[in-house]
């Protein structure tokens, strides 16, 4: 995949949210049915294994679905996606994260989140 311009991720990314908000939801049903599975787990009304492997199946088509627009995704939880793209000749990585309603952050590919910084 290429590099986007910050328009273009921006318009990614609101594309992308409703996804994002699948994501969240599945990440949350996927916990709980877990939790139920192991022994002495509280039951659940989500349901059992079968549920699980669902929701797991799930998960992994919606990871692909992001990844297949050239977005990185580099967490779960929290949901951490970066459009990798250059400004002013650096590479860099335009950073979203979970609870954010924009895109405003990046930071340089060498620095990783720590590096955030506000798009200018």
């Amino acid at each position: 995949m290429g590099l986007f311009t910050v328009e273009e991720a921006r318009a990614e990314l609101a594309a992308l949210l409703p996804v994002f908000e699948e994501i969240v939801a599945r990440r949350a049903d996927m916990v709980e049915l877990s939790a139920a599975l192991v022994p002495g787990g509280q039951t659940t009304d989500l349901g059992g294994l079968p549920e699980r492997k669902a929701v797991e199946a799930r998960l992994d088509e919606l990871m692909t679905q992001v990844q297949k627009t050239g977005a990185e995704l580099k967490g779960m939880a929290p949901l951490l996606v970066d459009f990798p793209a250059d400004l002013d000749g650096v590479p860099v990585l335009l950073c979203w994260l979970e609870g954010e309603t924009a895109l405003t952050w990046y930071h340089r590919a060498d620095l990783g989140f720590a590096g955030r910084r506000r798009l200018p």
